[in-house]
């Protein structure tokens, strides 16, 4: 794959998708239907998965591409793809609390290498450029012409004094007990894949997650959070959290800067 190429595309598609789901967004009213697995999706979901699916296989006809909004490319096979979540943050976008994004992302053997996520409710849009660093870029979020751009990097973490990131719509008894094992400062709560970017930041030094979640969900923010010199790892052993899984599940993980000290499980 040729980041040169791939990043700026991944950029485009996600600005076009974010413009399409604001619009619905800020309408009146908007259809909301209900997934097999009980889970909640929409128009803007569909609409943003048709623009960026079109536009990674005219673009790389010949990866693998596996979307959340196509059951079909769930059973596909293999450990190097593009992979997609057009709107993260359903139930943010359905209540109107703006914590919702686009995700594209391009795994390679397993670990995901770019990727770009944009909440465009936030004004925020954060992507690995094509050596690898991850930025934040500031502005209009232009298609053709990309504006300010801002190097980002992890915090070098207090670990008597952490800052944590959890999740608004999933947090629960589970999250509660293992962050309770650290000496927090503080804690905030943040919708969709932006807790990888808040880590990524320094905004925040650690992301745990004792849920369920797919790959999809965290590609794009596992990207940017590598990019930053972060790390994901899995929750029960710390090996690294890696890519093309069975199903394209996740098991629990822990997203964090490398200067805090983990604890177990």
């Amino acid at each position: 794959m040729n980041y040169e190429t791939l990043v700026p595309v991944m950029r485009r598609l996600a600005i076009e998708a974010g413009e399409k789901i604001m619009q619905i967004y800020n309408s009146d009213d908007f259809d909301v239907k209900v997934k097999s697995d009980d889970s909640p999706v929409t128009e803007a979901d569909e609409a943003a998965d048709a623009i960026i699916s079109a536009g990674l296989r005219a673009e790389f006809p010949d990866v693998m591409l596996v979307t959340e909004e196509q059951s079909e490319s769930h059973t596909a096979k293999g450990d190097t793809f593009l992979i997609v979540d057009p709107l993260d943050g359903t139930k943010e976008f359905i209540h109107r609390r703006g914590d919702f994004t686009v995700n594209i992302a391009f795994v390679e053997n397993g670990v995901p290498q770019r990727g770009i996520v944009y909440a465009p409710a936030k004004n925020r849009m954060f992507f690995t450029q094509a050596d690898g660093q991850s930025v934040e870029e500031t502005g209009d979020f232009a298609l053709d012409t990309v504006g300010a751009l801002s190097p980002i990097n992890v915090a070098d973490s207090d670990n008597g004094a952490l800052m944590v990131v959890a999740s608004k719509s999933h947090r629960d008894q589970a999250t509660d007990d293992y962050i309770n094992k650290y000496n927090v400062k503080d804690s905030k709560s943040a919708g969709s894949s932006l807790k990888f970017c808040l880590v990524a930041t320094g905004e925040a030094d650690i992301y745990p997650r004792v849920g369920r979640t797919m790959e999809w969900d965290t590609a794009a923010g596992h990207a940017v959070l590598l990019g930053a010199g972060g790390n994901v790892v899995r929750f029960d052993d710390h090996s690294p959290l890696t890519y093309g899984k069975e199903d394209f599940a996740n098991p629990f993980f822990i997203a964090y800067a490398p200067t805090v000290e983990l604890k177990e499980a």
